[in-house]
């Protein structure tokens, strides 16, 4: 097979079961050995537009949204942190942590698309906000991550403001919550199928097996 298998991950970079979710394909790809056949792209969706800049304390934000208890939320998180280790990543959840509004972190993914470092900030960004501590809502500290992955943080900013590239994201979300799609992640193949949350390893390396023959 000579044709690549394009994989677009619908996801917002505050969303834990993103980054599982991407940890999970990636140890899937790795074990089939198939860099080569894969393009990935990231795609927008933000998880809480509504929210402002000063964020929403995390926990009773999820609290509040999906009615679960303080102890359901200790169990989650203990859960997420173990998910994590499994697959080399780390979540450092804290009691002051805030669920941030995401748009200008979606627009900035879309200027490291053009410069091909899209999966660098989009990992540099999950690790600044679940490892961290950081708020990636902040514009100096977007700043900083940008520059961390080889990215113009001046171009960066300028993006920012730009209505076009603001509309982009608009639309590109647009896009695919037409399509369905409701729930992150949502790992897409080929723009043809797709799979909803982080599943399994070895469902995924049946997916792309069968992709790939």
């Amino acid at each position: 097979m000579t044709d690549k298998i394009k994989i677009d991950i619908v996801s917002d970079v505050v969303c834990p079961w993103c980054i599982i979710g991407y940890k999970r394909l990636e140890r899937a790809i790795d074990e089939l050995g198939m860099h080569d056949v894969i393009e990935l792209e990231w795609q927008p969706f933000q998880l809480n537009p509504h929210v402002g800049p000063e964020g929403e304390n995390l926990r009773e934000h999820l609290m509040g949204k999906y009615g679960i208890s303080r102890e359901d939320s200790d169990r989650n998180r203990q859960n997420l942190t173990q998910l994590g280790q499994e697959l080399g990543f780390q979540f450092s959840f804290f009691d002051e942590m805030k669920t941030l509004n995401t748009r200008d972190a979606h627009i900035l993914l879309e200027y490291a698309k053009e410069k091909g470092k899209q999966t660098a900030l989009k990992l540099r960004l999950f690790d600044a906000y679940f490892s961290e501590k950081q708020d990636i809502s902040n514009r100096d500290t977007l700043a900083k991550l940008m520059e961390d992955v080889g990215l113009s943080a001046e171009v960066g900013m300028v993006k920012l403001e730009d209505a076009k590239a603001a509309k982009t994201f608009s639309d590109t979300q647009n896009y695919w919550r037409g399509l369905g799609v409701s729930s992150v992640p949502t790992i897409v193949f080929n723009r043809e199928s797709a799979v909803t949350g982080a599943q399994p390893v070895d469902v995924l390396k049946q997916i792309l097996k069968e992709l790939d023959s």
